[in-house]
This record gives structure tokens, sequence and C-alpha cells, in this order.
């Protein structure tokens, strides 16, 4: 395993996420790496909105659902001490944004949960899966 300069949480806010957040916070503190995280809104409807697809976690949100899912990464992302330009809140596909996010800012480390998944959900694959199979950098999925 190499020095990591950057890693990467993706939190799904899960009861184990705070399991997986603080691995992900040891290994930035082990490694003296830089610690980003980001949670990808594949769930809630998108509000009309003129700021894209990121959703800007310094201003303030009418939307109840959103507010809540902002609020949440944020109370993580303060337990771990991430700095506010490394948090990111994103609609999207999961896997899809968390490995546009890690090419862009240069990650080297994707730490993830991974549920053990059974019948239907094994044979569709998982986000974990999908960004082990897709990620240009290394990936820890910590089993759940």
């Amino acid at each position: 395993m190499s020095d990591y300069q950057h890693i990467l949480l993706a939190v799904d806010f899960s009861e184990q996420c705070l399991f997986v957040a603080e691995k992900a916070k040891a290994l930035a503190n082990k490694y003296h790496a830089k610690l980003s995280i980001i949670h990808v809104l594949d769930n809630i409807p998108m509000p009309d909105t003129n700021y894209g697809v990121v959703i800007p976690l310094d201003q303030d949100s009418l939307d109840g659902l959103l507010g809540a899912e902002k609020a949440k990464l944020m109370t993580i992302a303060d337990h771990l001490d991430v700095n506010l330009e490394n948090r990111w809140m994103i609609w999207g596909i999961p896997k899809d944004e968390i490995i546009n996010i890690a090419d862009k800012e240069q990650v080297d480390l994707i730490v993830v949960g991974s549920h053990g998944r059974h019948g239907l959900a094994l044979l569709l694959g998982s986000t974990a899966n999908s960004i082990l199979h897709h990620a240009k950098c290394d990936v820890l999925a910590v089993r759940l």
C-alpha cells in the first residue's frame, strides 16, 4: 500500500456510515493525507435550481429533504474535520459522481462502505462494487 495523499470518503448515511467514516479518518491521519467527503443524492427529487447538479453547501436550503441530507453531511464532515472546500453533495448516479470527483480532485484512495448483498442485488452489483471496477485509484470497501 502506497502513501496516500488524498482520500475520498463516500457516505450513504446508513447506520454503519460512522464506522466507515472513522476508518477513512484513521487512514488520513496515518498517511497525513487530505480527507474529502462526498454524498450522492440518487433517491430524492431534484428541485429546480440554478446551481446545476453540485449543491452549494455554504447556502441555506428551503427544501426539507435537501436540508436534512445537507445537515447529515455537514455533521459527519465537521466530526471528521473535513474542510468546507473538500465536501460535496451531488445529484446523480453514485458510482459515476464518486469516480468523477475522485478523478477531478486527484484522489488516490476512495473509502466506501460495502453491504453484503444477496440475491438480485448481488447480481446487479452494488455501488462499492461498481466503484471498485471503474475507479482509476485504489478503493477500500469497508465490510459492513
